[in-house]
Parts: C-alpha cells; sequence; structure tokens
C-alpha cells in the first residue's frame, strides 16, 4: 500500500497491486479447499473418522451395486464368521449372508443420518441465531416455541407418531421423526451464544455499515457457533443411530427392508443368540455397524473443531502466505497482523 503526499484521505489509498482473475481463483482455492483439507488431515482423528465414514458411505453406494442383495439359502445355516470368503461375517439361521444384509441396510441408515441431522441443526440454527440476534417480541415468541417443544418428552412423542403417521418406511421421514424435538435444545443454547456475540464491535462495526442481518449471521455470528454447531450436528446423528435401532428392535417403527435393529430383533427372538454362540455372530456384526459408525462420527466432530476455528484457519493461512515466498510485505505479519473477521477477541 502507498499514500500519495499531499491528496486526499487513507481511505482514498489506492493498492499498487492487482491480482489477476487466475490468481485469486488460485488463492480461494486454497483458503476454502486446500487449507481446511490441511488442518483435517494434521489431525490423526481426523484421517481415522474419514476412513471409517469413506467405508460407510461406500457400502451405501457402490457395496449395494456389488453385494449380491440378502436372500434365504445364500448359504449354510448359521455359519460362523471368518470361516469362507464366500460369507466372511456369517450366515443368519435362514442362510442369508450377513455382509448383504449389513451392506443393504447402510443405504436407509445415511438417509435417516442426514435427514434427522440437517433439519435439528438446519430448524435450531436459524431460530436461536435470529432470536438471540433481533430480540424483543420475536425473540419471545420463538423462545416460547422451543420451550414447549423441549417440555414434550422426545420418546412418547416420536412412538405416538410412528403410530399415527404412515410412515411407510421412508427413511427420510423416519430421520426427521426421530429428531422432531431435538432441536430445541440446541436453538436455546445457540440464543445463548449469539447473546455474547451481538454487541461485538466486529458485528456492530458490520450494522454500522449498513450490512443486512442475514449477511451479519452468516458471516460474522455463526462462523464463531460452527464447532458447537458440528458437535450437536455429530450428537443429533448418533441419537438417529441409536433411536431407529432401538426402536425397529422393539418393532416400532415400519419398515420394508434390511436394518440393523431388524437384523438384532430377528438373531434373539429367531436364534436366541443372546445365549447361543452358534448364532451371537448374528447379533454381534449389526452391533458393531452401529458402534463403529458411532465411532468415527464422535471422531470427526472433535477434529472439526480445529476446521471452524477461525484463529486455528487464520494461522493456518498465515503460515501458507509466509511459505509462498511471493516476496516481502505480503506475510501477515504487515501493516500489524489484523485479526480475521469473526474471531471473538
Amino acid at each position: 500500500m502507498s499514500h500519495t503526499e499531499g491528496t486526499g484521505s487513507d481511505f482514498e489509498t489506492v493498492s499498487e497491486a492487482s491480482l489477476s482473475r487466475e490468481e485469486r481463483y488460485r488463492q480461494a482455492l486454497d483458503e476454502h479447499v486446500l487449507a481446511p483439507l490441511r488442518i483435517v488431515w494434521s489431525d490423526w482423528r481426523a484421517r481415522l473418522a474419514v476412513f471409517i465414514i469413506s467405508i460407510y458411505v461406500l457400502m451405501g453406494t457402490v457395496g449395494v451395486m456389488i453385494v449380491t442383495p440378502p436372500s434365504p439359502n445364500q448359504g449354510p445355516l448359521l455359519m460362523g464368521p471368518f470361516q469362507t470368503l464366500a460369507h466372511p461375517l456369517g450366515t443368519t439361521f435362514s442362510g442369508q449372508d450377513i455382509l448383504s444384509q449389513l451392506v443393504y441396510a447402510t443405504p436407509p441408515m445415511l438417509k435417516m443420518i442426514a435427514a434427522g441431522a440437517v433439519f435439528t441443526v438446519a430448524v435450531a440454527t436459524v431460530i436461536g441465531t435470529v432470536s438471540g440476534y433481533k430480540g424483543g417480541a420475536l425473540d419471545s415468541g420463538l423462545m416460547t416455541i422451543t420451550d414447549i417443544m423441549m417440555t414434550i418428552p422426545g420418546l412418547p412423542l416420536i412412538i405416538v407418531l410412528a403410530g399415527v403417521l404412515d410412515l411407510k418406511g421412508d427413511p427420510y421421514v423416519i430421520g426427521v421423526l426421530l429428531s422432531v424435538n431435538a432441536w430445541a435444545g440446541l436453538a436455546r443454547a445457540l440464543r445463548s451464544q449469539v447473546l455474547t456475540l451481538r454487541d461485538a464491535e466486529y458485528v456492530e462495526a458490520s450494522r454500522i455499515m449498513g450490512i443486512s442481518t442475514p449477511s451479519i449471521l452468516q458471516k460474522d455470528i455463526i462462523p464463531n457457533l460452527m464447532p458447537y454447531i458440528t458437535m450437536n450436528f455429530v450428537q443429533t446423528a448418533r441419537g438417529v443411530i441409536f433411536g431407529s435401532v432401538a426402536l425397529y428392535f422393539l418393532g416400532i417403527l415400519p419398515y420394508n427392508g434390511v436394518n440393523w435393529g431388524v437384523m438384532m430383533n430377528n438373531a434373539n427372538s429367531k436364534a436366541g443368540a443372546v445365549s447361543s454362540p452358534q448364532a451371537f455372530h448374528w447379533l454381534l456384526m449389526p452391533m458393531l455397524a452401529v458402534i463403529v459408525l458411532g465411532l468415527g462420527l464422535t471422531l470427526f466432530a472433535q477434529a472439526a473443531d480445529r476446521l471452524f476455528n477461525p484463529r486455528v484457519r487464520a494461522r493456518h493461512a498465515e503460515s501458507v502466505a509466509e511459505d509462498d515466498g511471493d516476496g516481502p510485505g505480503e506475510g501477515p505479519e504487515e501493516g500489524g497482523g489484523a485479526q480475521p473477521t469473526g474471531v471473538i477477541q
């Protein structure tokens, strides 16, 4: 930056350097894609979480294309695991391959997780941030609705709605049903966080400059809440997994395909897997599928805290700028190291 002597104010100063379109694209790619990937990849928890989640995603997409659908008499009855490559996880009492059951139960589970977690986070983020930022009558009205939803017991509500509604085994509808009032607690917590952020200096500066409320919420408020939102996204996803498996195991939710909860129910009721060593693998495999997926989501949430932390991203961006070696004066130390927008002082 340079300032011509005796002319105008500092606000009229124009930079002597300019970026080409290709350089701007490359800078945006590094800032929004490459830098977050490097941050995530530097944490072993993130690498393990990506590996675990990728396995389930591949099972739900590619696996159903290459694995034979489960059917009776695919193999010997109640064959144990790891005895043959044709049935690596064993078979059920009717000869169905357990691996094929796990694979074909994965797509509905992923759909339920996505629907329930996205619904909860989206509703809670909109209500919590708008209520905390705007205040007044709007805040009172939204929080009254939120408090009402928090007082309704979740499990009885889900059971009643499952009996009243014609779900037809739709995984998206079931996912939303399982988290029908889970958003209320998150919305209340986000509102409390926003109350501490809305009077921050950078938020006040945005208001003075006439920036719209949606832009302030999107660029100044929500980025500071992303670690908390991500953790609750994963917590809701785990709740959908455990809730769906439990309700399918109890026979409360309707289904039209294979499900991990149904597998455990059949293993217990038809083969006595709890007390029978020969059938225990039939119960164990879906249990492990639930546990490992929950572990992967938890590790991802712990690692994502660094990804959405503005200070960590700023330090990483500073190191990238220093390593580029494009010349003096481009590093973060030049000009006093301005704090990025959205960082809590």
